[in-house]
């Protein structure tokens, strides 16, 4: 049995050489390249491959590996918003992710950044870049006196909602999907209308689907407190950028901690000293004082990666020798 991994970086690999022990019989061979037109190619006389990028998996992609009679791909992340699914079906692809590797991960990253916001921290390193040591005109915000609009309550989004009880902030939340323990709790609004009305901090933990894109929009803003602050470490094509800055122009959000963008793929996991880059919306969104920008981190511990990567191995092995997996992705 032989799986090809594509995309592995170095801080993935002792976890790889980890598993490759403890399963002898797989053949494990990583490669630092994502999985492209061109890299597919590699994946001759494999029996799965196992990916992980931000990029999109072109249709190309899938029909080489049909041709080569490979169906097993597994990926080492959640998201396959960046999967064409027409694609994904024509070429019957077997298609595994991981649902669950660390939810405390973002949560606990989602939290930490709306606390700097919140004490304005940003501020205070840049005064002092400055040899300003004064407290003053910073006067911050505590946590415990927030209205915490959750919209999405699965694995990270309940995880968030734990996190934020215990700093005793009150904890509204949406989702279609009600969590019976959440609901007896009575923590469930009956719309995004009524969440934006109540709510002084709004953090995103949904997917990114064609009905989820841009959901908050200029309409959206225009529904929320003035002062509002926006956290978002789930997908960055979830808020409108360009309606963000103009609420931020306007007071109406406050801040934003942003760990993911719209067109993240430019900039985030690439060193660009000495090169410009084509992106007017982030350098706006960075140059900001109220605005914390993070390269896609969130996930970034040694736990969500290791689990990462031996649950995305364990599952391309059971797609080989079963054909099921119990993280197989319906599309």
């Amino acid at each position: 049995m032989k799986i090809l991994a594509y995309g592995v970086r170095d801080d993935e690999m002792p976890y790889l050489e980890e598993w490759q022990k403890q399963n002898p019989d797989v053949e494990v061979k990583a490669v630092p390249e994502l999985i492209t037109d061109e890299t597919v190619e590699w994946a001759k006389g494999y029996d799965g491959v196992d990916v992980y990028q931000q990029l999109p998996y072109t249709d190309t992609v899938f029909e080489k590996l049909d041709s080569y009679g490979i169906h097993n791909v597994s990926l080492r992340n959640v998201g396959v918003d960046n999967m064409n699914p027409e694609a994904v079906k024509k070429y019957n692809m077997n298609i595994t992710n991981v649902p669950v590797y660390s939810p405390a991960a973002i949560a606990e990253f989602s939290v930490a950044q709306l606390m700097n916001l919140l004490r304005r921290t940003k501020e205070y390193f840049h005064k002092f870049d400055r040899n300003d040591y004064r407290w003053a005109p910073q006067i911050s915000h505590e946590l415990n006196d927030q209205v915490v609009g959750v919209i999405g309550t699965g694995h990270i989004g309940q995880v968030a909602i734990n996190i934020y009880k215990g700093f005793g902030a009150k904890v509204i939340a949406y989702d279609k999907f009600h969590n019976p323990e959440l609901e007896k709790e009575g923590l469930y609004v009956d719309s995004l209308e009524e969440l934006y009305k109540q709510a002084t901090v709004i953090t995103l933990h949904i997917p990114l689907f064609p009905e989820t894109e841009h959901m908050l929009d200029k309409a959206a803003f225009d529904q929320m407190n003035d002062g509002v602050f926006i956290v978002n470490a789930s997908r960055g094509p979830l808020i409108d950028e360009s309606a963000l800055i103009d609420a931020l122009d306007s007071g109406k959000v406050a801040g934003a901690a942003l760990d993911v963008l719209e067109d993240e793929t430019k900039v985030f996991n690439k060193d660009l000293t000495g090169k410009n880059m084509d992106y007017p919306e982030f350098w706006n969104l960075t140059s900001r004082e109220n605005v914390l920008v993070s390269p896609h981190t969130a996930f970034y511990t040694d736990v969500a990666v290791k689990n990462m990567v031996q649950y995305s191995l364990s599952a391309n092995k059971d797609l080989i020798e079963t054909g099921t997996s119990d993280k197989l992705v319906k599309f």
